[in-house]
């Protein structure tokens, strides 16, 4: 299938976006990869599953709920750090 607007048109958004997100600090709330993805998505006008204006938050419940997962080993590779951490969080805590 042929993208909109072409490869190049996507090339160059994407190195729009990361010259922009060359002089952002990163972090973990505000202004992540998520945000990075979400500036190249609105650059290149994608329109897709209903969404006109790209964000961090559209992205990551879009991710989330319509990605898909190569194996039970991917799924595991994803989730399980987080899940690990957490559970050591809600130990040290009921200590």
């Amino acid at each position: 299938s042929s993208l909109p607007g072409g490869a190049d048109e996507w090339d160059k958004a994407i190195m729009e976006a990361n010259a922009e997100y060359r002089t952002r600090m990163h972090n973990i709330c505000c202004d992540n990869c998520h945000s990075h993805v979400a500036y190249a998505l609105n650059i290149m006008e994608l329109r897709a599953y209903g969404i006109r204006n790209w964000d961090m938050v559209k992205l990551c419940f879009l991710i989330f709920f319509k990605g898909r997962f190569l194996s039970f080993g991917g799924f595991m590779a994803q989730f399980l750090p987080f899940g690990v951490m957490a559970l050591i969080i809600m130990l040290v805590k009921l200590v």
